[in-house]
């Protein structure tokens, strides 16, 4: 199927609905509170692989997407047996490691760090090296944290808006932050806007 075939198909389960044949997995987190557009979250550990680049909200992320889209399409070093559905082969060749969600992007000293979750299945022990010496792994630990939900384009005006709705949220809420707002995008760039799930989420303390 050509690319523009693909696209396609994927656009039609979209609007159509059908979006569990094209089913992602999502980082895994336990909800504490909810409150309208607002969550309190627990998340579990997570392996990450990010990389860290120039440009405004809007341009990082799609610059970041396309080293990291190819790591997990399979440009990387493989290590150790990679289970297969049939035969299990072990080769020095790309493995390719499945989408999850979201793609999560965060300011870094004036850059931006943008990362893709590692499926469960993989540890810092068993990932795969990256080919791009400018993708790194690491390992997140447990944290809380406090999430807005929207819909919409991924513009810097939005995240701005949502961002400082979520702030005093958590002011009202008697929350501390304790870490730099993270921005989580749930879908792929051709998805309709209406269609996006956008979250930013907030470190805050776990007492």
């Amino acid at each position: 199927m050509s690319l523009f075939g693909l696209i396609t198909a994927v656009l039609l389960l979209l609007l159509t609905g059908a979006t569990t044949a094209v089913a992602t997995e999502e980082a895994p987190y336990t909800v504490i509170k909810t409150d309208d557009i607002f969550e309190l979250r627990d998340y579990a550990p997570q392996v990450l692989a990010s990389i860290t680049v120039d440009g405004d909200l809007e341009g990082a992320g799609n610059k970041a997407f396309r080293p990291l889209f190819r790591y997990i399409s399979g440009d990387n070093k493989s290590r150790g047996k990679i289970d297969m559905t049939a035969p299990v082969s072990q080769e020095q060749t790309g493995e390719k490691i499945s989408m999850t969600a979201p793609v999560s992007q965060q300011s870094v000293q004036g850059k931006w760090a943008v990362s893709f979750m590692m499926p469960a299945s993989y540890t810092m022990e068993n990932l795969p090296t990256p080919d791009d010496q400018n993708i790194k792994l690491r390992k997140v630990p447990a944290r809380r944290v406090a999430a807005v939900r929207y819909s919409g384009f991924w513009s810097e005006k939005k995240f701005l808006r949502y961002k400082l709705e979520l702030e005093n949220w958590i002011t009202v809420n008697n929350l501390k932050i304790i870490g730099d707002p993270v921005w989580a995008r749930y879908n792929p760039p051709f998805t309709p806007w209406f269609l996006r799930r956008n979250e930013i989420l907030i470190p805050v303390a776990s007492e």
